[in-house]
């Protein structure tokens, strides 16, 4: 058992004190940390991180047999994994969701239906027949974003002539331009610029007619206009952006393009240094990596060559081999899961000299980004740092998981005690300097906030900004109060600010990388505590009421990434360990540990832990894009409930947080 472990050191809080009482067992709360404890640590990598896995929805499974049949080199066991994975995912209805229990959704469930006939399953077989009808009752390929159209584009499936143009131009915009690629979110400008090769070259490939999409228009595909709708009034920047759209057409038929070949050469080369050395792929995320792979052919690299190896053998390295699933992540966690259990581990009482930690801090340290990539273009702080959220990103390191690195770090007893001054230090100015115009931060870039953006085209992905956002803006103010950061330094004015401002009229806060209210409140709450707010301010109080108002009868919180799309769904949905987490957390930092919420919180906890020290989560807790795409991190269901019975017991102790080995004096 996790008590007769002599490396594993429970909270000197899980017994009773005299004059104390305490409504939760204590005794369970000493074993379910230990448990928990002893589950992360088996899952400790030999170099000291940990790394579970992101499970998405199946377009990117469908998205792969769509590359492999527009390759033309179509491996039949991969295939046959890959439409198995997509098959076992079809709902009732026939179609396809983005998150666990969410409706039927287009994008999905068209990407669905193509890469089972490009796989041989015939449409007249009866799932595929329910298939179509969800599809067309949802509108049809009409109704898809535009980077599903470009890939059904790809196949001769959607007219090129109907997708807005991507001028590979645009990369040749100076930083001084009203509009340049730096304007874009980090993840935009990677799917874009290979997208503009692409777009540059079309390189459709024909299929048979049995494989074509035909009856998945509602209307059929002849004499039909598939432009873009543009809006009823007439001066609007969408509307601006289409007429712009039909100009570029025009000129792109045009056989004399003057700036064509350079921006080609810029675009390739742009595309070729983010692919190289210190990055697992371009932006190391899956659709800019299988853009990039797409791109690299259609400029007509060979197999053989050294960077198209590198690139397929990055996109392999998303592959899960389970015989019984094959699956493919959109992205590696390794520096995000590894920063997170520290904490949860140090929180919950394994001392600062643990070997286990000393060789988690000691990966995380030398995973610090030393060189100035694609932030810089919009942020002159002249020394690299930070940390990104995979194994090697070194274009893209982001404030959110910097936060979360020096957080851990501060917890770890250095060995190098200089060393790792210097590197907090750098790390933490790097992050400050990340503060945006309107007091919050972001997650890649600084002031990527110009909403008229967001009208482009080509942006109905929802994801053409780097919004500010109040979980990221919470986090880095709960660093600074973690170590003594100057309370009444303008940053910190201007953050707390933006907070009140970003508050909903029912107290809550909106979550943008977590599902959804319940993150977003959660962190704030415990960022402002950190940072030594008066906890018992009406407003404040307004977001730990509003987190007791959505507990469910279990004594858990839980809430769908329905939210997204609407909002009167907040806070209601199946409890989740990872959410009653947050939610036990974000109402402990108000104070008054007794709160019947907070005891039946943690009767949630401990009554679901399972025997191997975990918690199980089918539902999805983790936000990609809004409304678009979302992930489950295989880990928040083992480290936050340890976090939260950690930080439960710390504060009845009156501990607050273990202390930091970095401080701002």
């Amino acid at each position: 058992m996790a008590t007769n472990s002599p490396n594993l050191i429970s909270l000197p809080s899980a017994r009773p004190e005299t004059g104390i009482s305490y409504t939760a067992n204590d005794s369970q709360i000493a074993s379910a940390i230990c448990q928990a404890q002893e589950n992360l640590l088996r899952q400790q990598r030999p170099d000291g991180h940990w790394c579970g896995e992101l499970f998405v929805d199946s377009t990117l499974c469908s998205d792969y047999v769509l590359y492999l049949h527009w390759l033309g080199e179509v491996d039949r066991d991969l295939q046959e994994r890959c439409t198995q994975h997509i098959l076992q995912r079809q709902l009732p209805d026939g179609g396809w969701n983005i998150y666990f229990g969410g409706p039927s959704e287009i994008n999905a469930s068209v990407k669905a239906y193509f890469a089972l006939k490009l796989a041989g399953y015939s449409a007249d077989l009866p799932f595929m027949r329910e298939a179509r009808a969800n599809i067309l009752r949802l509108g049809g390929v009409p109704r898809v974003n535009t980077f599903s159209k470009l890939y059904l584009a790809l196949m001769g499936q959607f007219p090129w002539k109907y997708l807005p143009t991507i001028p590979v131009e645009m990369i040749l915009l100076p930083t001084w331009a009203p509009f340049h690629i730096y304007k874009m979110s980090s993840w935009s400008r990677a799917m874009l610029v290979p997208l503009a090769i692409i777009n540059h070259f079309k390189p459709t490939r024909e299929l048979p007619g049995e494989k074509q999409l035909h009856e998945l228009y509602p209307l059929g595909t002849e004499h039909k206009d598939f432009r873009l709708p543009r809006d009823e009034r007439t001066f609007t920047w969408r509307n601006l952006f289409l007429r712009g759209d039909d100009a570029l057409k025009m000129l792109h038929r045009i056989p004399w393009k003057p700036f064509r070949r350079l921006a080609l050469e810029e675009a390739e080369r742009w595309m070729m240094e983010r692919i190289g050395d210190g990055s697992d792929g371009l932006a190391t995320v899956y659709p800019a990596m299988l853009n990039a792979l797409i791109a690299l052919h259609a400029l007509g690299y060979p197999n053989s060559h050294p960077a198209l190896a590198k690139a397929k053998k990055d996109f392999e390295g998303l592959f899960v081999n389970d015989p019984e699933d094959f699956r493919i992540q959109p992205c590696l966690s390794p520096v995000w899961d590894t920063a997170i259990n520290i904490i949860a581990l140090a929180e919950s009482g394994l001392p600062a000299e643990h070997p286990s930690l000393q060789k988690a801090a000691a990966w995380l340290s030398n995973k610090e980004v030393r060189i100035r990539g694609d932030w810089a273009k919009n942020n002159p702080h002249p020394e690299a740092s930070g940390w990104a959220f995979e194994y090697n990103n070194v274009y893209y390191p982001d404030t959110d998981d910097t936060a979360m690195v020096l957080m851990a770090l501060r917890l770890v007893h250095p060995k190098d005690k200089k060393g790792y001054e210097n590197l907090f230090q750098r790390a933490l100015a790097w992050q400050l300097n990340f503060q945006c115009r309107d007091g919050g931060w972001a997650a890649f870039d600084k002031d990527v906030i110009d909403g008229w953006l967001e009208n482009m085209p080509f942006a109905d992905h929802n994801a053409i900004l780097d919004p500010t956002c109040s979980d990221l803006t919470a986090r880095t103010l709960e660093l600074f109060g973690y170590i003594n950061f100057n309370r009444h330094d303008a940053s910190v004015e201007s953050a707390i600010r933006y907070l009140i401002a970003t508050q909903e009229d029912d107290g809550s806060w909106y979550g943008r990388w977590g599902v959804n209210y319940i993150y977003g409140t959660w962190q704030v709450l415990r960022g402002l505590r950190a940072i030594g707010q008066d906890m018992t301010q009406d407003w404040i109080l307004r977001g730990r009421d509003w987190l007791e108002s959505c507990q469910n009868d279990d004594g858990g919180w839980g809430e769908t990434c329905a939210t997204y799309d609407d909002p009167s769904a907040k806070g209601k949905g199946e409890s989740t360990a990872s959410q009653t987490s947050w939610a036990i957390m974000g109402i402990c930092a108000c104070g008054d540990l007794n709160r019947s919420t907070v005891q039946r919180g943690l009767r949630y906890l401990l009554s679901t832990q399972q025997a191997d020290g975990s918690w199980n989560e089918p539902q999805i807790t983790g936000t990609g894009f809004p409304g678009v795409f979302y992930l489950k991190y295989d880990m928040y269901r083992q480290n936050f409930p340890l976090l939260a019975l950690a930080t439960y017991v710390n504060y009845r102790r009156g501990l607050g947080h273990p202390p930091s080995f970095f401080r701002c004096n």
